[in-house]
């Protein structure tokens, strides 16, 4: 390619529409050229082709506990994760998810350091990639009946049920499952060092996201599409002001509503 004959936006615009193999391959002709505008340009590529690869690394490292269990045999690896253990109101959503081998999704990490607009983007390739994905919904009413910690056990456990795709091993943020037979291991801080729990976060998390924003229908003065049934102040306030609605969990308002 004869950059000589082409302007500098000439030459991004054609850069821009390639893939980054074909991109950063041009790094070297672009820094032989005399102009400095396209010298800087190279120097924006050499800087994306940096970040890319501190990315590829990154997930890399994220496949190791996945790499452990293929190097014992296990080939269909799961991983599992919940959203909504902390919030006043709704369910707690479980997901398990089985990604293809040494597959490298780019962003993927723990869902609560992704902007929720890089999670549903995420969301949409997680779906597009996974071998299969479960999902575990349990509501608010069994949450004041069993408590957080087994609702959180019992969605898990639904997600891996609802699976076509058996897995043949478990990672499992924080926690083990005591009477599902499958071999399995628990992680703790697992969703930012495991690719397979930092998967079903992102689902787990926009799955539930998505039904508690539903709540705005019938509950408009609550905004839960704004908190997503945490406490914050604003919703506190309203819990003041209106009283519980149907979708809180009672046994987290104990004080608040004067029953502890």
């Amino acid at each position: 390619m004869d950059f000589s004959k082409m302007s500098c936006k000439e030459i991004e615009k054609f850069i821009g529409v390639l893939d980054d193999n074909s991109r950063f391959s041009y790094i070297k002709f672009l820094n032989q050229d005399s102009r400095k505008s396209v010298n800087k340009l190279a120097l924006k590529l050499v800087k994306m082709q940096e970040k890319l690869n501190n990315e590829i690394a990154r997930l890399e490292n994220l496949w190791s506990f996945e790499r452990k269990g293929f190097k014992l045999g296990y080939k269909l690896i799961a991983g599992i994760d919940e959203a909504g253990r902390g919030p006043l109101a709704g369910p707690v959503v479980a997901s398990a998810v089985i990604l293809p081998k040494n597959e490298l999704i780019q962003g993927i990490d723990d869902s609560k350091k992704l902007s929720e607009k890089k999670r549903d983007e995420l969301y949409e390739k997680i779906k597009e990639t996974a071998i299969d994905i479960g999902i575990g919904i349990v509501d608010n009413k069994t949450i004041d009946e069993i408590n957080i910690f087994n609702a959180t056990k019992l969605a898990m456990k639904r997600a891996i049920q609802s699976m076509e795709v058996k897995p043949d091993f478990m990672l499992i943020d924080a926690l083990e499952l005591a009477d599902i037979n499958i071999r399995q291991r628990g992680i703790i801080k697992g969703d930012s060092k495991s690719i397979s729990i930092a998967a079903a976060s992102i689902i787990a998390k926009v799955t539930r996201d998505r039904i508690v924003k539903e709540y705005d229908i019938e509950y408009p003065e609550y905004n839960f599409s704004k908190h997503k049934g945490y406490g914050t102040k604003e919703h506190y306030e309203a819990l003041k002001t209106y009283g519980a609605t149907p979708v809180h969990r009672m046994s987290f308002l104990k004080k608040l509503m004067g029953r502890g």
